[in-house]
């Protein structure tokens, strides 16, 4: 989730300059800034904060997005940021909703879901324009076009199949009466199998820690299970060198729960608890937004015991 504020007033002067070349030059540079690393909000410790400053960003970046049709780099901004967003804010929210009023719950969770599919959207888009035909194609339901669409991806190509994959997969989550999102599963398998072969440490395991609570979800005939999880915590964790805590927190909830692992779930739970996000150390720093937003979902798990497990 990105946000260069001071960079409005840029933005403004470029929409009313004299000249094509000139005003799509102007355009391009706020992009190139609003899009690139400098605005991440992954090494902030304030979630707060974050989520006031975002949505406005975001829709920064969405009016220029709509001027710069070739722009790549904007798009994977846009489609990381409002999936970000929505996980760690919007969807959150609607989880601790539900013990108290399904209504609201369900209302937060198709907000939620419509800002993943904006997400997923815009990382397809991304896609597309490296790929002429990749959004058609992988939006249809047609395996043979999929493969087609993925095999022509490459290593430049992985951070939008990883937030295409994501986003898709995250909106699916929230949509478990929808048959038509259910049945895109395979889709998304095919996305994130193909970003793994291309890059497998992206982002220091990320694409693992997808599949951590992807194959939590899936039974052993689907592919997934408990014993894939697992594999994947284990990779994850050792490409991010421990540094991350999300992937610990999905297990616990995605397989721990399911086998009524009491026991493990708590230990495992209050390690993530217990870990100093704030710590100034390069490593643990770069993943401290994150971390936080881990941690606080592990606080809230272990006040749910009673609910989670029967004894």
């Amino acid at each position: 989730m990105r946000v260069l504020p001071s960079l409005i007033l840029v933005t403004s002067m470029a929409f009313g300059l004299s000249g094509c070349s000139i005003r799509s030059y102007a355009l391009r540079s706020v992009a190139d800034a609003l899009s690139g690393p400098g605005g991440n909000y992954g090494t902030d410790d304030d979630p707060e904060l974050v989520r006031s400053a975002a949505p406005f960003g975001l829709k920064t970046m969405e009016q220029l997005s709509d001027s710069l049709p070739t722009h790549r780099p904007i798009r994977l901004a846009l489609a990381s940021g409002f999936t970000q967003y929505a996980y760690a804010f919007v969807n959150e929210e609607a989880d601790r909703a539900m013990d108290k009023s399904v209504p609201l719950a369900q209302q937060l969770l198709l907000r939620a879901r419509r800002l993943y599919l904006r997400g997923r959207d815009y990382a397809l888009h991304g896609l597309d324009i490296a790929h002429p035909g990749a959004f058609q194609a992988l939006k249809g339901g047609d395996a043979a076009a999929w493969k087609s669409a993925l095999d022509k991806a490459t290593v430049e190509d992985v951070p939008y199949l990883y937030w295409a994959g994501a986003s898709w997969g995250l909106a699916v989550s929230t949509s478990k009466e929808d048959a038509n999102l259910i049945g895109d599963l395979p889709v998304i398998d095919a996305i994130m199998m193909r970003a793994l072969a291309l890059q497998e440490n992206y982002d220091d395991g990320a694409i693992h820690e997808f599949y951590v609570a992807f194959d939590a979800a899936r039974s052993e005939q689907q592919g997934g299970g408990p014993a894939r999880a697992k594999q994947h915590l284990d990779r994850a964790q050792a490409l991010g060198q421990g540094h991350k805590l999300g992937s610990i927190v999905s297990y616990a909830e995605g397989v721990l729960v399911q086998q009524q692992k009491k026991a493990e779930f708590t230990a495992m739970l209050k390690k993530v608890v217990d870990t100093d996000v704030y710590s100034e150390e390069p490593a643990w720093k770069k993943q401290r937004l994150g971390n936080i937003v881990a941690r606080e979902r592990a606080r809230w798990l272990l006040s749910k015991l009673s609910e989670l497990f029967a004894d």
